[in-house]
């Protein structure tokens, strides 16, 4: 049981708080991928010495509007200002991109950092924050991840972090393009900026 004890610097509760607040919004299926993602999250900020409390949050709310209906993330592109772009995408880019903006006004959580992990948990980005490449892989390779390779990308994060936020990038890309499925602009530009690192 994590005993970690949040200052309220990003989230105006306790960490209990805030894990009764996601377990609410989530299935127990995701719940407990949550769970995983923020162990596997904390063993990396450990690593890589980056503040338990911004990683816990981010980690606890990274997926938290994912089983939220197409509907309640059109409006809220609408209500957001996001760009109409962002419509054709679905959920698996819409719970992090609009899902950042959901959770500022929902949880109160307004640290730019923390967002931006949300924002990025799926996609990547160009430029990323330790804290940001810490979500992105712990979500990739919580210990429940079960894929050719997972053994070899663990064990990166914990050499190279940047070089496993580039194999991520990579692999994603090929499965996508291997299954035919459309690539988010975003995805590519990690691709481009992180496979080489």
């Amino acid at each position: 049981m994590n005993n970690l004890e949040y200052q309220k610097r990003y989230y105006p509760g306790t960490r209990l708080e805030l894990l009764s607040t996601v377990r609410a919004a989530l299935s127990d299926y995701r719940y407990q991928h949550v769970l995983r993602v923020e162990t596997m999250a904390l063993k990396l900020a450990e690593k890589w010495q980056v503040e338990a409390e911004i990683v816990s949050i981010a980690a606890l709310i990274h997926d938290y509007t994912k089983e939220r209906s197409d509907e309640d993330f059109i409006e809220a592109i609408k209500e957001y200002h996001l760009s109409t772009s962002l419509l054709p995408w679905g959920n698996n880019i819409w719970h992090g991109v609009v899902g950042a903006e959901m959770i500022r006004s929902e949880l109160g959580i307004n640290d730019s950092i923390i967002l931006d992990a949300v924002r990025q948990h799926t996609t990547g980005a160009e430029e990323m924050t330790l804290v940001s490449q810490i979500i992105f892989m712990a979500d990739y390779i919580e210990s429940a991840r079960d894929f050719p390779g997972v053994d070899e990308v663990r064990a990166l994060a914990f050499e190279d972090l940047a070089a496993s936020v580039g194999w991520q990038a990579q692999h994603t890309l090929e499965y996508l393009i291997k299954n035919k499925q459309r690539v988010f602009p975003l995805s590519l530009l990690t691709y481009n900026t992180w496979s080489t690192k």
